[in-house]
């Protein structure tokens, strides 16, 4: 490992926290958000309700950028795909969570309907685990406990009842 390696910083992906099984799964839901957004969209845009079309044309949109944060190379006719893609990849989880959230709200706002609800289902599903992994991990019970010992043992310091009685 040469003086290069060591001094260039981790990546945002490395130092989020989120495990390699989970930021799968959240690719996967941005896919599947993706294509149930776009296929929605486009079903809502066959009326001639102008709000049931500017509703579908935002999903299909949504499902756009859904797929070009999480899997740039569905986009390869684009050229700026991987530059987006890379700079989506260095938001924080919960900025992610706010954006696809957000994204996935609009069209609800716009046309109430079923077709709006389950289409853009999945894609707030992906906000979600966005948001849950800005959380962070879970701790064990046994660090748990041992913090709750020792914070009881700082309050009984404090005021001077060691053995329990007032």
């Amino acid at each position: 490992m040469n003086s290069d390696e060591a001094a260039a910083p981790k990546s945002v992906t490395e130092d989020d926290g989120m495990s390699w099984w989970y930021r799968w799964l959240c690719k996967i839901a941005g896919v599947l958000g993706g294509v149930s957004c776009a296929i929605s969209g486009v079903w809502m845009c066959v009326t001639v309700n102008p709000l049931n079309i500017a509703a579908g044309v935002w999903m299909v949109l949504n499902a756009f950028v859904l797929f070009l944060c999480e899997v740039p190379f569905c986009c390869q006719f684009i050229e700026f795909a991987n530059a987006v893609a890379a700079r989506a990849d260095k938001f924080k989880p919960w900025q992610k969570a706010f954006f696809y959230c957000g994204m996935a709200l609009f069209p609800i706002f716009l046309s109430f309907s079923i077709t709006t609800l389950f289409g853009n289902a999945i894609a707030f599903a992906t906000g979600v685990l966005y948001g849950l992994a800005s959380l962070g991990k879970k701790g064990d019970a046994v660090s748990y406990a041992r913090l709750n010992h020792e914070k009881q043992g700082d309050e009984e310091k404090m005021t001077g009842t060691t053995d329990g009685s007032i």
